[in-house]
């Protein structure tokens, strides 16, 4: 996901992506802790994904 395809959006999609990330990284976290969680770098992705979505989120009250 790049923040050029988040610019476009409106703060209630902004917000439907970030709860749904959100939802993702604790199910990969719970993953991770019971040992079945294959690819580590999913974590990474995730937790940037959330941070785009934020800075989307901020320009969007601005």
């Amino acid at each position: 996901m790049k923040y050029s395809d988040l610019a476009d959006k409106n703060a209630a999609e902004l917000q439907a992506m970030l709860k749904e990330k959100k939802t993702e990284l604790f199910t990969l976290k719970i993953k991770q802790k019971m040992m079945q969680l294959q690819n580590t770098s999913e974590l990474r992705a995730t937790k940037k994904d959330i941070a785009r979505i934020n800075t989307a989120l901020t320009a969007v009250a601005n």
